[in-house]
């Protein structure tokens, strides 16, 4: 730490030695000039003199005053204000106690604000110039009443030009401190989002697949013994479906790499452009789903399609689960205006309705991608059995901070 650099953090430790330390150096300076007094006639001349007792005493007390100027700005201006007006009425030849008002006055304008820096230092300059005129042993126009006037306005505008100073260092310093939170904010809500975008992906793969697995190898496992060749195409299909597993693993796990890692992957991301390879899968599964779409010739943006892609997939996963073995599943995929409309039904009579209850995390995940993209979701019972999941999703859309969710 450098020696300028260690006495403002003393001085800043330690204010009332510094105070004390400068009204000592205040009083040695009006006690200096007590000694000496200017005489104009033909040519200036200094002549000493030996100040009265009552200088002395008002020099010391206005010294001694300028201690606790931090502490009580307008009460030390008020004091030393008096004792200079009673040496200008008094003091003759007079001792310049004035010099303790200036700093006095000084001080309240460094620390208040422009109005009231305005007010006081106009009373002060006119009642300490007033009393020096009109009541002073000097003619009123001598240079010593004029000196008063213009230190006192110094005094003000030096103290005034502190503040507006300090007042700036302050509003810069807070508004680097403003961007820095706004900065981190902003860092830690990405990351949650993104956090939350891996987990529905994490989600949505797991709970595809590993509902497969377990429906093809129940199969393997009932056959085993009777028909082995139907066995071994249930357990082909085990074997694919966690493949598929693993590879939409590996590459949504590869998102939270950096994005120069080499080994980041390279596949796009799913879309309805595999719906086909979808379904099939759920096919040979068991489940019967039939699909019917109205979207050709639509071009999707990267992030609606994945999230189409991904609630049919999450439907059709519940009901593998939950609507029963005999259950059938219709999907349709539709251009209606700007919109994109996904539906997916089912005619189990299975407990898929709990999943809309809070149940589990599918249908929340639903509701989570379609409220980035501002799209509308409705999901429930169907009148007579089964379920209904239907989601708009707008192809032209932006996110609540006007960023573009692809």
């Amino acid at each position: 730490m450098s020696t300028l650099a260690r006495a403002k953090h003393q001085a800043k430790a330690h204010p009332l030695a510094l105070d004390a330390i400068l009204a000592l150096a205040v009083l040695v300076c009006m006690v200096a000039g007590s000694f000496v007094e200017p005489r104009h006639r033909d040519s200036v001349n200094w002549v000493l003199r030996t100040p009265d007792l009552l200088s002395l005493l008002l020099m010391t007390l206005g010294a001694a005053a300028l201690v606790f100027r931090r502490r009580a700005p307008m009460a030390v201006l008020a004091l030393t204000g008096t004792l200079s007006v009673i040496e200008s009425v008094t003091g003759d030849p007079r001792a310049p106690v004035a010099m303790s008002a200036v700093i006095a006055l000084y001080t309240v304008a460094s620390t208040t604000d422009r109005p009231t820096t305005w007010r006081v230092g106009l009373l002060t300059m006119t009642v300490l110039t007033g009393a020096a005129m009109a009541a002073g042993p000097l003619p009123w126009y001598a240079q010593e009443n004029l000196g008063i006037f213009a230190w006192t306005g110094i005094g003000a505008t030096a103290g005034d030009a502190v503040r507006s100073r300090r007042a700036f260092v302050q509003a810069i310093r807070e508004r680097a401190e403003r961007a820095e939170r706004t900065r981190e904010e902003e860092a830690r809500r990405r990351v949650a989002e993104e956090r939350l975008r891996i987990a529905r992906d994490l989600h949505d793969v797991v709970a595809h697949h590993i509902a497969l697995v377990n429906v093809q190898a129940g199969v393997a496992a009932h056959v085993m013994d009777k028909r082995p060749d139907q066995a071994k195409e249930a357990l082909a299909h085990v074997r694919e479906a966690s493949r598929s597993a693993l590879n939409e693993l590996r590459a949504t796990v590869g998102l939270l790499r950096q994005s120069g890692d080499p080994e980041a992957p390279t596949e796009p991301a799913p879309g309805l452009d595999r719906l086909d390879e979808l379904t099939g899968t759920f096919r040979s599964a068991g489940l019967h789903v039939e699909v019917a779409r109205a979207d050709q010739g639509t071009t999707l943006p990267a992030a609606v399609d994945l999230a189409a892609y991904r609630i049919i997939q999450e439907a059709l996963t519940n009901v593998q689960k939950h609507a029963g073995p005999q259950a059938k599943a219709e999907v349709s995929v539709v251009r209606v205006g700007s919109n994109i409309e996904i539906t997916v039904l089912d005619d189990g009579s299975g407990d898929n309705e709990t999943q809309d209850s809070g149940g589990g995390h599918g249908l929340l995940g639903m509701r989570e991608r379609v409220s980035a993209l501002r799209g509308t979701l409705t999901t429930g019972p169907r009148y007579g059995g089964g379920f209904r999941v239907h989601a708009i999703l707008p192809l032209k859309n932006r996110t609540p901070t006007g960023e573009d969710p692809a």
